[in-house]
């Protein structure tokens, strides 16, 4: 079983940047794939990045070059640092932990991006 908490979320205008934080309550290393998910109004939540326990990294086209999720063993806390926000990416971001048969999820931080 793993808790987490997203924070870093925010308002921010287009072009801007802001750094996602996911705070596990186990060794990140411990667990089997951590995701990145975004839910904006009246769509589908969907997956953005990826990192699994051996530090491969994922990304959704719609982010690649402009989103890097990362890991701080240290801290227990996975990291989604946004750059190029534009307003489509504008909705609430879940952390997501893997633990397999289960999966746990976060509480969700919000992010608005203004044009």
């Amino acid at each position: 079983q793993v808790q987490l908490v997203e924070s870093g979320g925010g308002l921010v205008q287009a072009g801007g940047s802001l750094r996602l934080s996911c705070a596990a309550s186990r060794s990140i290393f411990s667990i089997n794939v951590v995701n990145w998910y975004r839910q904006a109004p009246g769509k589908q939540r969907e997956l953005v990045a990826t990192v699994t326990s051996g530090g491969s990294a994922n990304y959704t086209d719609s982010v690649k070059g402009r989103f890097t999720i990362s890991r701080d063993g240290a801290m227990n806390t996975v990291y989604l640092q946004m750059n190029s926000l534009k307003p489509e990416d504008t909705a609430i971001y879940y952390c997501n932990a893997r633990l397999p048969p289960f999966g746990f999820w976060g509480q969700g931080t919000q992010v608005t991006v203004s044009s």
